[in-house]
């Protein structure tokens, strides 16, 4: 999928068509992954701490819910199961950066 966010120096246009000044051009970014497992406790932290390490806002959405990945309850409790697709999205300065790591780590989740 395209980004979802078009940027220039000076302003910014979102998804939803709002336009806001930034200073730095805006980044997003979106990968769909099917899940070779269940997501549980230990690919919950995995996820949680790569997530903290970014600049980018990222979320993971699943059946219709999205959340913050920075936190292992909130990962955890999208109920993700093995066969099922999550999305990673990531808007920010380092969105490819974030949604490709947290992508290999969904993708090799066991």
């Amino acid at each position: 999928m395209s980004p979802s966010s078009e940027s220039t120096a000076d302003t910014a246009t979102t998804a939803y068509g709002a336009t806001t000044a930034t200073t730095a051009p805006a980044a997003g970014h979106e990968i769909t992954i099917v899940l070779p497992a269940n997501l549980h406790a230990r690919p919950a932290g995995r996820l949680a701490r790569a997530a903290a390490g970014f600049t980018s806002a990222v979320q993971l959405e699943h059946a219709g819910r999205t959340v913050n990945p920075t936190g292992v309850l909130a990962v955890m409790s999208l109920g993700a199961t093995a066969g099922t697709t999550v999305t990673v999205r990531a808007e920010g300065p380092d969105a490819d950066q974030a949604v490709t790591a947290l992508a290999d780590i969904l993708a090799n989740a066991e």
